[in-house]
């Protein structure tokens, strides 16, 4: 299934797999998606739209197993706080419904926060654009693509610290 994320990639010449999976509408977790397209958790980057405040927007694109660090995020973006935009202005923002959010072909182009980690790995998956399907690229590729669309691209710490467990002596 070509999607408009697909559609920009090979206008770019760049390299991807297409890997589409059975999708369970109640359970939409990057962490079910890893599972269902074999790949570890930390690979497969979720795509999250979150705001500012009025008319300002930001995609934060994370680590499946990982949480957003809302203060991390604003800190990167400049802005005096930030929070997920509300899920009914997900598709009127982005064209795309909870599940299948990715930078590439949004109805708006936002700036792009990249959590640092993708630096770690050889390839990575992000949502094609639609439920069941994810595209894998290499970060360099997916950093390059995300610059294409002519808004800011940056990494930067967005995750919350992993819960350590209580050392007891």
């Amino acid at each position: 299934m070509k999607t408009n994320g697909a559609r920009l990639l090979e206008s770019l010449g760049i390299p991807f797999d297409l890997i589409e999976y059975k999708v369970d509408p109640e359970d939409l977790a990057a962490t079910t998606v890893a599972n269902k397209i074999g790949m570890p958790a930390e690979q497969v980057f979720k795509t999250l739209l979150t705001t500012g405040g009025t008319n300002t927007y930001a995609f934060a694109v994370i680590p499946g197993d990982a949480e957003l660090d809302f203060k991390k995020l604003a800190r990167a973006a400049g802005m005096r706080n930030a929070e997920m935009v509300s899920l009914k202005d997900v598709q009127p923002l982005t064209g795309y419904i909870r599940g299948g959010v990715t930078v590439f072909g949004a109805k708006k182009t936002f700036p792009v926060f990249v959590d640092e980690t993708i630096a770690l790995f050889d390839k990575i998956s992000v949502s094609a654009g639609t439920r069941g399907t994810q595209l894998v690229v290499t970060p360099d590729n997916y950093l390059r693509a995300a610059r294409s669309l002519d808004a800011p691209v940056e990494t930067a710490d967005l995750t919350k610290a992993a819960h350590q467990p209580e050392a007891h002596a």
